[in-house]
C-alpha cells in the first residue's frame, strides 16, 4: 500500500514562475516545497508536472510516490485559519 496524500495527478503543475504546486481550487494553490499558500489564476499555469520533476521532488522528501494519475505527497501544513477577536 502506498503511504501519502493521494492527489490527482492534474491538480499537481508548475506556475510559469517555476513553483510546483497543488491546486486545492477556490482560486488556492499550495507550493509542494515550502509550503506557502498562493493566490492562483489561469494565467499563472506554467505546465505540467514531468516525472523527472516528481522523482526530484521525492529525493527532497517532499513526494512518497507517484503513478499516472496520483501524486502521493507528504502532509504539507494546513492553511491558515481565521482567529476569533
Amino acid at each position: 500500500m502506498t503511504g501519502g496524500i493521494p492527489v490527482a495527478r492534474g491538480l499537481v503543475f508548475m506556475l510559469q514562475t517555476g513553483e510546483i504546486v497543488v491546486d486545492w481550487g477556490g482560486g488556492r494553490v499550495q507550493d509542494i516545497q515550502t509550503g506557502d499558500f498562493l493566490e492562483f489564476q489561469e494565467s499563472d499555469y506554467g505546465g505540467a508536472i514531468t516525472d523527472s520533476e516528481l522523482d526530484r521532488l521525492k529525493d527532497l522528501g517532499r513526494v512518497v510516490s507517484y503513478t499516472n494519475q496520483l501524486v502521493y505527497l507528504r502532509p504539507l501544513p494546513e492553511p491558515p485559519r481565521p482567529t476569533i477577536d
